[in-house]
Protein backbone atom coordinates (compact mmCIF):
# COMPACT_ATOMS: atom_id res chain seq x y z
CA UNK A 1 0.00 0.00 0.00
CA UNK A 2 1.70 3.43 -1.24
CA UNK A 3 1.91 6.15 1.45
CA UNK A 4 -0.90 8.55 -0.70
CA UNK A 5 -3.21 5.88 -0.30
CA UNK A 6 -2.62 5.47 3.50
CA UNK A 7 -3.18 9.35 3.88
CA UNK A 8 -6.50 8.94 1.65
CA UNK A 9 -7.71 6.08 3.94
CA UNK A 10 -6.56 7.70 7.80
CA UNK A 11 -8.13 10.95 6.08
CA UNK A 12 -11.93 9.24 5.12
CA UNK A 13 -11.18 7.20 8.94
CA UNK A 14 -11.36 10.86 10.24
CA UNK A 15 -13.60 12.64 8.50
CA UNK A 16 -16.45 9.38 9.39
CA UNK A 17 -14.92 9.84 13.59
CA UNK A 18 -15.96 13.45 13.04
CA UNK A 19 -19.16 13.05 11.56
CA UNK A 20 -20.01 10.46 13.59
CA UNK A 21 -19.10 12.54 16.85
CA UNK A 22 -20.95 16.20 16.33
CA UNK A 23 -23.32 17.38 18.24
CA UNK A 24 -26.73 16.37 17.73
CA UNK A 25 -30.31 18.31 18.34
CA UNK A 26 -31.98 14.98 18.06
CA UNK A 27 -34.89 14.98 20.41
CA UNK A 28 -35.62 18.74 20.34
CA UNK A 29 -39.21 20.15 19.62
CA UNK A 30 -41.73 23.34 19.70
CA UNK A 31 -45.09 22.31 21.23
CA UNK A 32 -46.76 25.56 20.80
CA UNK A 33 -49.36 24.97 18.36
CA UNK A 34 -51.50 28.14 17.23
CA UNK A 35 -55.13 28.50 17.42
CA UNK A 36 -57.31 28.63 14.56
CA UNK A 37 -59.23 31.68 14.50
CA UNK A 38 -62.51 30.14 12.44
CA UNK A 39 -62.39 27.47 16.22
CA UNK A 40 -63.24 30.35 18.45
CA UNK A 41 -66.79 30.02 18.17
CA UNK A 42 -68.74 33.86 18.58
CA UNK A 43 -71.95 33.43 16.62
CA UNK A 44 -74.51 32.87 19.62
CA UNK A 45 -72.62 35.66 21.64
CA UNK A 46 -72.92 38.46 18.80
CA UNK A 47 -76.03 37.20 17.32
CA UNK A 48 -78.53 40.25 16.45
CA UNK A 49 -75.57 42.30 15.71
CA UNK A 50 -75.96 44.81 12.94
CA UNK A 51 -73.53 43.75 10.69
CA UNK A 52 -71.99 46.23 7.57
CA UNK A 53 -68.14 46.29 5.69
CA UNK A 54 -68.18 49.82 7.08
CA UNK A 55 -67.89 49.49 10.93
CA UNK A 56 -63.97 48.61 10.84
CA UNK A 57 -62.92 52.44 12.29
CA UNK A 58 -61.06 54.73 10.71
CA UNK A 59 -57.78 55.41 11.63
CA UNK A 60 -59.27 59.25 13.19
CA UNK A 61 -61.99 57.08 14.78
CA UNK A 62 -62.72 60.00 17.68
CA UNK A 63 -63.58 62.35 15.65
CA UNK A 64 -66.77 60.29 14.97
CA UNK A 65 -67.28 61.72 18.97
CA UNK A 66 -68.52 64.59 17.70
CA UNK A 67 -65.62 67.17 19.84
CA UNK A 68 -63.02 68.97 17.54
CA UNK A 69 -61.02 69.51 20.79
CA UNK A 70 -60.66 66.24 21.55
CA UNK A 71 -58.87 65.82 17.98
CA UNK A 72 -56.30 68.23 18.84
CA UNK A 73 -55.68 67.07 22.08
CA UNK A 74 -54.95 63.12 20.56
CA UNK A 75 -52.59 64.88 18.03
CA UNK A 76 -51.16 66.72 20.58
CA UNK A 77 -50.72 63.61 22.74
CA UNK A 78 -49.22 61.40 19.96
CA UNK A 79 -46.84 64.11 19.53
CA UNK A 80 -45.62 64.59 23.06
CA UNK A 81 -46.67 61.93 25.00
CA UNK A 82 -43.16 60.26 26.42
CA UNK A 83 -45.22 56.90 25.84
CA UNK A 84 -44.80 57.48 22.59
CA UNK A 85 -41.10 58.32 23.17
CA UNK A 86 -40.68 55.00 24.05
CA UNK A 87 -42.57 53.33 21.36
CA UNK A 88 -40.48 54.73 18.69
CA UNK A 89 -36.88 53.99 21.06
CA UNK A 90 -37.83 50.50 21.15
CA UNK A 91 -38.75 50.63 17.49
CA UNK A 92 -35.35 52.32 16.84
CA UNK A 93 -33.40 49.67 19.21
CA UNK A 94 -34.92 46.56 17.18
CA UNK A 95 -34.34 48.29 14.22
CA UNK A 96 -30.81 48.73 14.73
CA UNK A 97 -30.69 44.62 15.97
CA UNK A 98 -31.73 43.91 12.27
CA UNK A 99 -29.21 46.13 10.68
CA UNK A 100 -26.29 44.84 13.11
CA UNK A 101 -27.59 41.00 12.21
CA UNK A 102 -27.60 41.83 8.12
CA UNK A 103 -24.16 43.40 8.52
CA UNK A 104 -22.78 40.13 10.15
CA UNK A 105 -23.73 38.32 7.00
CA UNK A 106 -20.98 40.27 5.22
CA UNK A 107 -17.21 40.27 4.17
CA UNK A 108 -15.11 42.00 6.29
CA UNK A 109 -12.13 43.73 4.77
CA UNK A 110 -9.73 46.24 6.51
CA UNK A 111 -6.40 47.83 6.12
CA UNK A 112 -3.90 49.33 7.93
CA UNK A 113 -0.48 51.41 7.78
CA UNK A 114 2.38 52.19 10.27
CA UNK A 115 5.39 53.09 11.09
CA UNK A 116 7.64 52.66 13.82
CA UNK A 117 10.99 54.12 15.02
CA UNK A 118 12.92 51.80 18.08
CA UNK A 119 16.25 51.32 19.81
CA UNK A 120 17.42 48.23 21.01
CA UNK A 121 19.32 47.81 24.17
CA UNK A 122 22.95 46.12 23.92
CA UNK A 123 21.62 42.82 25.44
CA UNK A 124 18.64 42.96 22.55
CA UNK A 125 21.44 43.40 19.71
CA UNK A 126 22.46 40.16 18.26
CA UNK A 127 25.37 42.18 16.56
CA UNK A 128 26.41 43.02 19.98
CA UNK A 129 26.63 47.19 18.81
CA UNK A 130 24.55 48.51 21.47
CA UNK A 131 23.25 51.81 19.07
CA UNK A 132 21.02 49.65 16.87
CA UNK A 133 17.97 52.14 15.15
CA UNK A 134 15.47 50.87 13.35
CA UNK A 135 12.59 52.09 11.55
CA UNK A 136 10.06 49.48 10.33
CA UNK A 137 7.40 50.56 7.61
CA UNK A 138 4.08 48.18 6.97
CA UNK A 139 0.98 48.50 5.18
CA UNK A 140 -1.57 45.63 4.71
CA UNK A 141 -5.24 44.71 4.13
CA UNK A 142 -7.11 41.78 5.69
CA UNK A 143 -10.51 39.64 4.21
CA UNK A 144 -12.64 37.43 6.31
CA UNK A 145 -15.46 35.74 5.33
CA UNK A 146 -18.28 33.20 6.82
CA UNK A 147 -19.70 30.90 4.03
CA UNK A 148 -23.00 30.44 5.85
CA UNK A 149 -23.28 27.23 4.28
CA UNK A 150 -26.71 26.59 5.97
CA UNK A 151 -28.09 29.99 6.02
CA UNK A 152 -28.08 30.25 9.93
CA UNK A 153 -26.78 34.06 9.26
CA UNK A 154 -29.76 34.38 7.02
CA UNK A 155 -32.24 33.18 9.19
CA UNK A 156 -30.90 35.54 12.13
CA UNK A 157 -31.25 38.12 9.97
CA UNK A 158 -34.39 37.27 9.15
CA UNK A 159 -35.00 36.68 12.80
CA UNK A 160 -34.03 39.92 13.73
CA UNK A 161 -35.75 41.64 11.08
CA UNK A 162 -39.00 40.12 12.02
CA UNK A 163 -38.63 41.52 15.53
CA UNK A 164 -38.21 44.77 14.32
CA UNK A 165 -41.51 44.61 12.59
CA UNK A 166 -43.12 43.68 15.37
CA UNK A 167 -41.49 46.28 17.46
CA UNK A 168 -43.05 48.99 14.41
CA UNK A 169 -46.24 47.02 14.74
CA UNK A 170 -45.78 48.11 18.59
CA UNK A 171 -45.58 51.65 17.55
CA UNK A 172 -49.24 51.85 16.17
CA UNK A 173 -50.57 49.28 19.02
CA UNK A 174 -49.37 52.23 21.42
CA UNK A 175 -50.61 54.91 19.27
CA UNK A 176 -54.00 52.89 19.38
CA UNK A 177 -53.56 52.73 23.31
CA UNK A 178 -52.74 56.25 23.89
CA UNK A 179 -55.39 58.16 21.79
CA UNK A 180 -58.10 55.48 23.50
CA UNK A 181 -56.85 56.21 26.95
CA UNK A 182 -56.86 60.31 25.75
CA UNK A 183 -60.67 59.89 24.76
CA UNK A 184 -61.48 58.03 27.96
CA UNK A 185 -59.77 60.48 29.62
CA UNK A 186 -61.41 63.61 27.87
CA UNK A 187 -64.88 61.36 28.45
CA UNK A 188 -64.19 61.66 32.19
CA UNK A 189 -63.66 65.05 32.65
CA UNK A 190 -66.52 65.60 30.73
CA UNK A 191 -68.47 63.32 32.74
CA UNK A 192 -66.66 65.40 36.11
CA UNK A 193 -68.00 68.17 34.78
CA UNK A 194 -71.59 66.99 34.95
CA UNK A 195 -70.86 65.59 38.40
CA UNK A 196 -70.19 69.02 39.37
CA UNK A 197 -72.97 70.53 37.93
CA UNK A 198 -75.40 67.75 39.61
CA UNK A 199 -73.69 68.34 42.94
CA UNK A 200 -74.14 72.13 42.70
CA UNK A 201 -77.48 71.83 41.87
CA UNK A 202 -78.32 69.42 44.43
CA UNK A 203 -76.37 71.93 46.85
CA UNK A 204 -79.20 74.84 45.76
CA UNK A 205 -81.95 72.38 45.94
CA UNK A 206 -80.96 71.78 50.25
CA UNK A 207 -80.39 75.82 50.39
CA UNK A 208 -83.89 75.80 49.15
CA UNK A 209 -85.55 73.36 51.28
CA UNK A 210 -83.50 74.99 54.48
CA UNK A 211 -84.80 78.24 53.37
CA UNK A 212 -88.44 76.42 53.46
CA UNK A 213 -87.44 75.00 56.55
CA UNK A 214 -86.79 77.68 58.26
CA UNK A 215 -90.28 79.65 57.26
CA UNK A 216 -91.85 76.68 58.27
CA UNK A 217 -89.81 76.26 62.07
CA UNK A 218 -90.51 80.25 62.38
CA UNK A 219 -94.67 79.69 61.56
CA UNK A 220 -94.77 76.69 64.04
CA UNK A 221 -95.10 73.51 61.39
CA UNK A 222 -91.72 72.41 61.60
CA UNK A 223 -90.11 71.02 64.55
CA UNK A 224 -85.95 72.24 65.53
CA UNK A 225 -85.03 68.18 64.90
CA UNK A 226 -86.82 68.94 61.29
CA UNK A 227 -84.80 71.61 60.72
CA UNK A 228 -81.49 70.64 62.28
CA UNK A 229 -82.48 67.32 59.34
CA UNK A 230 -82.11 70.16 56.89
CA UNK A 231 -79.32 71.85 57.97
CA UNK A 232 -77.29 68.27 58.25
CA UNK A 233 -78.70 68.01 54.44
CA UNK A 234 -77.12 70.85 53.18
CA UNK A 235 -73.54 70.14 54.63
CA UNK A 236 -73.68 67.18 53.23
CA UNK A 237 -74.48 68.42 49.92
CA UNK A 238 -71.35 70.99 50.54
CA UNK A 239 -69.16 67.69 50.82
CA UNK A 240 -70.04 66.14 47.88
CA UNK A 241 -69.66 69.70 46.05
CA UNK A 242 -66.03 69.18 47.47
CA UNK A 243 -65.60 66.18 46.06
CA UNK A 244 -66.78 66.46 42.93
CA UNK A 245 -64.55 69.60 42.44
CA UNK A 246 -61.51 67.57 43.38
CA UNK A 247 -62.14 64.92 41.01
CA UNK A 248 -62.70 67.32 38.21
CA UNK A 249 -59.01 68.50 39.07
CA UNK A 250 -58.38 65.19 39.34
CA UNK A 251 -59.89 64.35 35.96
CA UNK A 252 -58.17 67.25 33.89
CA UNK A 253 -54.32 66.37 35.53
CA UNK A 254 -54.73 63.04 34.29
CA UNK A 255 -55.48 64.06 31.01
CA UNK A 256 -52.59 66.65 31.20
CA UNK A 257 -50.27 63.48 31.99
CA UNK A 258 -51.63 61.57 29.25
CA UNK A 259 -50.57 64.82 26.60
CA UNK A 260 -47.10 64.53 28.03
CA UNK A 261 -47.43 68.38 29.62
CA UNK A 262 -47.45 69.77 33.37
CA UNK A 263 -50.57 69.91 34.90
CA UNK A 264 -51.68 73.20 34.26
CA UNK A 265 -52.02 72.27 30.88
CA UNK A 266 -55.54 70.77 32.12
CA UNK A 267 -56.64 74.02 33.32
CA UNK A 268 -56.38 75.39 29.94
CA UNK A 269 -58.93 72.47 28.39
CA UNK A 270 -62.25 73.81 27.78
CA UNK A 271 -65.30 71.72 29.11
CA UNK A 272 -65.82 68.80 26.67
CA UNK A 273 -68.64 68.60 24.60
CA UNK A 274 -71.76 65.97 24.87
CA UNK A 275 -69.59 63.16 22.90
CA UNK A 276 -71.88 61.29 21.14
CA UNK A 277 -71.65 57.24 20.82
CA UNK A 278 -70.70 55.33 17.82
CA UNK A 279 -73.33 52.95 16.42
CA UNK A 280 -73.70 49.38 17.68
CA UNK A 281 -72.56 47.36 14.37
CA UNK A 282 -69.89 44.96 13.34
CA UNK A 283 -67.89 44.00 9.91
CA UNK A 284 -69.43 41.12 8.48
CA UNK A 285 -66.15 39.51 7.81
CA UNK A 286 -65.41 39.15 11.55
CA UNK A 287 -63.02 37.37 12.96
CA UNK A 288 -61.30 36.57 9.54
CA UNK A 289 -60.12 40.03 9.27
CA UNK A 290 -59.66 40.73 12.84
CA UNK A 291 -56.24 39.06 13.05
CA UNK A 292 -55.00 41.93 10.17
CA UNK A 293 -57.29 44.57 11.72
CA UNK A 294 -55.30 44.69 15.25
CA UNK A 295 -51.81 46.04 15.84
CA UNK A 296 -51.22 43.38 18.54
CA UNK A 297 -52.48 40.53 16.80
CA UNK A 298 -50.35 41.66 13.72
CA UNK A 299 -46.86 42.14 16.13
CA UNK A 300 -47.27 38.80 18.02
CA UNK A 301 -47.78 37.08 14.57
CA UNK A 302 -44.28 39.09 13.75
CA UNK A 303 -42.68 37.57 16.84
CA UNK A 304 -43.81 33.79 16.12
CA UNK A 305 -42.23 34.19 13.11
CA UNK A 306 -38.93 35.69 14.38
CA UNK A 307 -38.72 32.52 17.11
CA UNK A 308 -39.11 30.11 14.14
CA UNK A 309 -36.30 31.49 12.74
CA UNK A 310 -34.32 31.77 15.69
CA UNK A 311 -34.52 27.80 15.78
CA UNK A 312 -33.35 27.46 12.50
CA UNK A 313 -30.17 29.53 12.80
CA UNK A 314 -29.73 27.96 16.32
CA UNK A 315 -29.83 24.54 13.99
CA UNK A 316 -27.18 25.51 11.70
CA UNK A 317 -25.03 25.96 14.92
CA UNK A 318 -24.80 21.72 14.80
CA UNK A 319 -23.49 22.10 11.11
CA UNK A 320 -19.88 22.23 9.74
CA UNK A 321 -18.79 25.75 9.15
CA UNK A 322 -16.28 27.03 6.29
CA UNK A 323 -14.23 29.87 6.61
CA UNK A 324 -11.79 32.10 5.09
CA UNK A 325 -9.13 34.47 6.04
CA UNK A 326 -6.65 36.34 3.91
CA UNK A 327 -4.10 38.99 4.31
CA UNK A 328 -1.47 40.61 1.66
CA UNK A 329 0.49 43.30 2.25
CA UNK A 330 4.56 44.59 3.21
CA UNK A 331 6.68 45.47 5.50
CA UNK A 332 10.26 47.24 5.01
CA UNK A 333 12.81 48.59 7.27
CA UNK A 334 13.98 52.14 6.49
CA UNK A 335 16.24 52.20 3.30
CA UNK A 336 14.83 48.85 1.66
CA UNK A 337 12.33 49.02 -1.08
CA UNK A 338 8.47 49.22 0.51
CA UNK A 339 7.29 47.05 -2.18
CA UNK A 340 9.88 44.65 -2.99
CA UNK A 341 9.46 40.91 -3.94
CA UNK A 342 11.65 40.68 0.03
CA UNK A 343 9.24 43.59 1.74
CA UNK A 344 5.83 41.43 0.65
CA UNK A 345 3.96 39.05 2.02
CA UNK A 346 0.68 37.14 2.10
CA UNK A 347 -1.59 34.63 3.58
CA UNK A 348 -4.45 32.81 2.77
CA UNK A 349 -6.24 30.07 5.36
CA UNK A 350 -9.31 28.27 4.80
CA UNK A 351 -11.00 26.90 8.12
CA UNK A 352 -13.33 23.89 8.52
CA UNK A 353 -14.67 23.56 11.76
CA UNK A 354 -16.84 20.94 13.32
CA UNK A 355 -18.76 20.93 16.56
CA UNK A 356 -18.03 17.42 18.40
CA UNK A 357 -18.19 17.98 22.32
CA UNK A 358 -19.36 21.39 23.60
CA UNK A 359 -20.84 19.66 27.07
CA UNK A 360 -24.47 20.39 25.71
CA UNK A 361 -23.88 24.23 25.37
CA UNK A 362 -25.93 23.92 21.65
CA UNK A 363 -28.54 21.71 22.97
CA UNK A 364 -29.45 23.87 25.64
CA UNK A 365 -29.26 26.91 22.91
CA UNK A 366 -31.60 25.06 21.06
CA UNK A 367 -34.19 24.25 23.54
CA UNK A 368 -34.11 27.37 24.90
CA UNK A 369 -35.17 29.37 21.22
CA UNK A 370 -37.84 26.27 21.28
CA UNK A 371 -39.38 27.82 24.54
CA UNK A 372 -38.90 31.14 23.05
CA UNK A 373 -41.20 29.84 20.17
CA UNK A 374 -43.46 27.68 22.39
CA UNK A 375 -43.93 31.08 24.48
CA UNK A 376 -44.38 32.98 21.36
CA UNK A 377 -47.31 31.20 19.99
CA UNK A 378 -48.83 30.74 23.66
CA UNK A 379 -48.88 34.86 23.85
CA UNK A 380 -50.26 35.15 20.23
CA UNK A 381 -53.23 32.55 20.98
CA UNK A 382 -54.11 34.56 24.84
CA UNK A 383 -53.97 37.61 22.46
CA UNK A 384 -56.35 36.39 19.72
CA UNK A 385 -58.91 35.04 22.04
CA UNK A 386 -58.43 38.15 24.22
CA UNK A 387 -59.50 40.04 20.99
CA UNK A 388 -62.70 37.92 20.23
CA UNK A 389 -63.75 38.54 23.77
CA UNK A 390 -62.91 42.00 23.98
CA UNK A 391 -65.19 42.77 20.80
CA UNK A 392 -67.76 40.53 21.98
CA UNK A 393 -67.88 41.33 25.84
CA UNK A 394 -68.05 45.26 24.52
CA UNK A 395 -70.74 45.20 21.53
CA UNK A 396 -73.11 43.28 24.07
CA UNK A 397 -73.03 45.75 26.71
CA UNK A 398 -73.19 48.44 24.02
CA UNK A 399 -76.53 46.75 22.61
CA UNK A 400 -78.15 46.95 26.00
CA UNK A 401 -76.52 49.67 27.55
CA UNK A 402 -79.18 51.74 25.34
CA UNK A 403 -81.96 50.70 26.87
CA UNK A 404 -80.96 51.06 30.59
CA UNK A 405 -80.37 55.06 29.41
CA UNK A 406 -84.14 55.27 28.08
CA UNK A 407 -85.53 53.47 31.24
CA UNK A 408 -82.90 55.56 33.95
CA UNK A 409 -84.12 59.09 31.62
CA UNK A 410 -87.65 58.37 32.30
CA UNK A 411 -86.83 57.25 36.05
CA UNK A 412 -85.30 60.66 36.58
CA UNK A 413 -88.05 62.79 34.57
CA UNK A 414 -90.34 61.16 37.10
CA UNK A 415 -88.11 61.81 39.87
CA UNK A 416 -87.70 65.50 39.05
CA UNK A 417 -91.77 66.05 38.52
CA UNK A 418 -91.84 64.43 41.84
CA UNK A 419 -89.70 66.59 43.84
CA UNK A 420 -91.78 69.60 41.95
CA UNK A 421 -94.41 68.76 43.09
CA UNK A 422 -93.29 67.74 46.75
CA UNK A 423 -91.27 71.12 47.03
CA UNK A 424 -94.35 73.13 46.20
CA UNK A 425 -96.64 71.45 49.01
CA UNK A 426 -93.90 71.62 51.23
CA UNK A 427 -93.60 75.35 50.85
CA UNK A 428 -97.17 75.66 51.00
CA UNK A 429 -97.21 74.32 54.71
CA UNK A 430 -99.51 71.00 53.46
CA UNK A 431 -96.25 68.62 52.63
CA UNK A 432 -94.92 65.95 54.76
CA UNK A 433 -91.20 66.60 55.57
CA UNK A 434 -90.00 63.15 55.08
CA UNK A 435 -91.50 62.80 51.36
CA UNK A 436 -89.30 65.84 50.63
CA UNK A 437 -86.00 64.48 51.64
CA UNK A 438 -86.63 61.26 49.91
CA UNK A 439 -87.74 62.45 47.01
CA UNK A 440 -84.98 64.80 47.18
CA UNK A 441 -82.38 61.84 47.55
CA UNK A 442 -84.01 59.79 44.65
CA UNK A 443 -83.92 62.77 42.71
CA UNK A 444 -80.11 62.61 43.37
CA UNK A 445 -79.48 59.54 42.70
CA UNK A 446 -81.07 59.25 39.51
CA UNK A 447 -79.66 62.06 38.23
CA UNK A 448 -75.92 60.87 38.59
CA UNK A 449 -77.06 57.01 37.66
CA UNK A 450 -78.32 58.86 34.23
CA UNK A 451 -75.10 60.86 33.95
CA UNK A 452 -72.76 57.70 34.69
CA UNK A 453 -74.87 55.06 32.36
CA UNK A 454 -74.14 58.18 29.15
CA UNK A 455 -70.40 58.20 30.10
CA UNK A 456 -70.13 54.60 30.50
CA UNK A 457 -71.81 54.32 26.89
CA UNK A 458 -69.44 56.95 25.94
CA UNK A 459 -66.22 54.29 27.49
CA UNK A 460 -67.84 51.85 25.67
CA UNK A 461 -68.06 53.09 21.91
CA UNK A 462 -64.37 54.05 22.23
CA UNK A 463 -63.34 50.70 23.63
CA UNK A 464 -65.09 48.80 20.51
CA UNK A 465 -63.00 51.15 18.47
CA UNK A 466 -59.63 49.82 20.23
CA UNK A 467 -61.09 46.27 19.85
CA UNK A 468 -61.50 46.83 16.45
CA UNK A 469 -57.78 47.76 16.05
CA UNK A 470 -58.61 51.86 15.61
CA UNK A 471 -58.28 51.27 11.79
CA UNK A 472 -54.79 49.92 12.15
CA UNK A 473 -54.35 48.00 8.82
CA UNK A 474 -50.94 46.17 8.26
CA UNK A 475 -49.93 46.85 4.53
CA UNK A 476 -49.83 50.81 6.01
CA UNK A 477 -46.92 49.87 7.91
CA UNK A 478 -44.33 49.67 5.27
CA UNK A 479 -44.25 48.51 1.74
CA UNK A 480 -40.89 46.64 2.27
CA UNK A 481 -42.75 44.17 5.04
CA UNK A 482 -44.99 41.98 3.84
CA UNK A 483 -47.45 40.01 6.40
CA UNK A 484 -45.81 36.93 8.54
CA UNK A 485 -46.44 33.46 7.09
CA UNK A 486 -49.48 31.56 8.61
CA UNK A 487 -48.56 29.96 11.82
CA UNK A 488 -47.88 25.88 10.70
CA UNK A 489 -44.48 25.85 12.59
Amino acid sequence: MSSKTLRTGLSLVLVSMILAGCASYSGLNTEGKSVDAKTLKAGQSLSGVTLSPAAWPKSDWWKSLGDPQLDGLIREALHDSPDMQIADARAHQASAAAYAADAARMPTLDASAGISRSRLAKDQDPLGQGDAYATVRNISASFNYNFDLWGGQRDAWEAALGQARAAEVDQQAAQLTLSADVARAYSDLGQAHIVYDLSNEDLKRTKQMLDLSQRRLSSGIDSQYQFQQTESLEASSEASLIDAEKRLNSAKIALAVLLGKGPDRGNEIARPKILQASAVALPSVLPAELLGRRPDLVAARWRVEAASKDIAASKTQFYPNLNLTAAAGAESLLGDAMFGSASRFFNIAPTLSVPIFDGGRLRANLDARDADYDLAVAQYNKSLVKALGDVSDTINQLRDIGRQIGAQQHATEIAQDSYNTVVQRYGSGIGNYLDVLSIEQQLLQAQRQLANLNAEQIDLSIQLMQALGGGFQAETIASANPAPAQLTH
